[in-house]
């Protein structure tokens, strides 16, 4: 039996109402608390914990003071007799319990606190913490972890994992985590800690979760590869009222602008540049120049006569933007002989000319027709384009498949700015810093996305939990959908 392994000394005496204790039953004397060996921290099976999902009991359900079993890494409710984890240790005979919210260790049946720092691995992968001088050298340092398979992996560039249908959110995910200030603010904790919102509104929970997601992809002492993302997604569909879902296929840009937006307002985020972390890293701004066309079948006196009224004047407005609209041009509907024209090609440049302020646009309504320009008057640090391919009609979605051609450096949108504008502006120049593509048809495609590792300068291409190194010429012959840029400042 297993009697005969018990430690030596008194045994706690156990109570009914000592089912939901958060402490031991017998407490160490004043001062500094006794290390307690336990016989039994050769059972634990590292391989087996995997802290990425809801931190609620396999059996009740219930999220209050659950253990995590460390033979087999389940969840289970409670410490006392008759709760599920004293049940389940004396049942099975696995006996070291982690306390997902205290993270203290305890030996069941005994009930005792096991304090023994060869279990802070175990603790650091439930919450991974990151020093100032640590976050400063992440985009110099070249040193490889090590999984508990042996396998190595760059923090930072590590899979997700694809529950069912959410690669658009993975996508968009691992995007954000590699934008330097949005990363850098969420791997502190006491950065956003402080953070109140109104009595019953939890949307801050929403910023906790990606927090978390956040330091498991940059944690160098992970016990595996790969992280997965179930409860950032569970946050996410109970934010988005459902909206988003990782059971069925959604449109990243639809996420991301929803995601961003969400995270700004959650951390109390207002109209101002500054406000938050969202805004300082992404917000640009533009002026709108909109005038109403007249109708086609007018004659021309009608048109001149209606040109002239006040309606019909070119309307200047300041609008502030998250991400630019890029539109593609119609592909052709026709190929050649030598079907040389399937896949037509477009330059970058000739996309961003929609923002020079000289060149119009016409918008339709369902009533009238407007021709709007639009001028960028702050560029931010890093710049999110979104490529539409994407038409809507009547009756289905239809996918532009033209290729852009995109440098992955020195990118000058200092070429889109007006003199007065450019002046304002010490730097113009971007680099390529994520790149999200579009595989497949409209309604059945997947999303990937290729990632810059700052310190070694390789690029990866990440598909849920696949990673693979890629060179940079064949990142721009993919069907580029969201790009971010990064504002060159050396």
């Amino acid at each position: 039996m297993e009697s005969s392994r018990e430690p030596q000394g008194k045994r706690p005496k156990l109570e009914p109402t000592d089912a939901l204790l958060d402490e031991p039953a017998s407490q160490p004397p004043m001062g500094a608390k006794i290390p307690r060996l336990c016989p039994y921290l050769d059972t634990i099976n590292r391989q087996y914990l995997d802290f990425d999902f809801e931190k609620l009991c396999s059996v009740s359900l219930t999220r209050i003071n659950v253990y995590a079993c460390l033979v087999c890494g389940k969840y289970f409710q409670g410490r006392g007799t008759n709760t599920h984890a004293y049940t389940h240790s004396v049942a099975e005979g696995h006996h070291v319990y982690l306390n997902l919210h205290t993270l203290k260790f305890y030996c069941l049946p005994d009930n005792y606190e096991i304090i023994d720092s060869s279990l802070d691995d175990i603790k650091y992968v439930l919450n991974p913490t990151f020093t100032a001088d640590h976050i400063k050298h992440l985009d110099s340092s070249t040193k490889l972890s090590r999984a508990i398979d042996g396998s190595l992996y760059t923090p930072g560039i590590v899979g997700l994992n694809n529950i069912k249908a959410n690669d658009y959110c993975n996508v968009v995910l691992q995007a954000l985590s590699h934008v330097a200030p949005l990363r850098n603010y969420f791997l502190r904790e006491a950065n956003y800690s402080k953070v109140r919102r109104p009595p019953g509104d939890s949307s801050f929970l929403l910023v906790q979760r990606f927090g978390e997601l956040m330091r498991k992809l940059w944690n160098p002492r992970n016990f595996k590869a790969h992280v997965s993302p179930h409860e950032m997604l569970q946050a996410v569909v109970l934010w988005s009222k459902k909206r988003f879902q990782f059971t069925q296929q959604g449109d990243p840009i639809d996420f991301l602008s929803w995601f961003l937006n969400a995270l700004h307002k959650a951390l109390n985020g207002t109209k101002k540049h500054e406000s938050s972390i969202i805004y300082k890293s992404f917000l640009g701004s533009m002026k709108i120049f909109s005038r109403k066309i007249p109708p086609i079948d007018m004659d021309e006196k009608q048109k001149k006569s209606l040109l002239l009224t006040s309606d019909y004047q070119e309307v200047e407005t300041e609008s502030n933007f998250l991400y630019l609209t890029c539109d593609l041009p119609p592909p052709p509907l026709f190929i050649d002989a030598f079907k040389e024209n399937i896949i037509p090609q477009v330059n970058l440049y000739q996309l961003l000319a929609k923002f020079n302020g000289q060149s119009e646009k016409e918008y339709k309504t369902y009533k009238e027709n407007f021709m709007k320009r639009f001028e960028i008057t702050r560029l931010p640090p890093y710049l999110i384009l979104y490529i539409k391919r994407f038409t809507k009609n009547t009756f289905f979605v239809e996918k532009n498949p033209t290729i852009v051609n995109f440098p992955v450096k020195n990118v000058d949108f200092g070429e889109f700015l007006t003199p007065e504008v450019k002046a304002q502006h010490q730097h113009t120049i971007y680099d390529l810093t994520a790149n999200i593509v579009h595989d497949g048809e409209p309604s059945k495609g997947t999303y990937r996305v290729h990632i810059l590792q700052k310190s070694t300068g390789q690029w990866y291409e990440m598909q849920d939990l696949h990673v693979t190194d890629i060179l940079p010429q064949m990142i721009t012959l993919t069907e580029a959908y969201i790009q971010i840029y990064e504002l060159r400042t050396s």
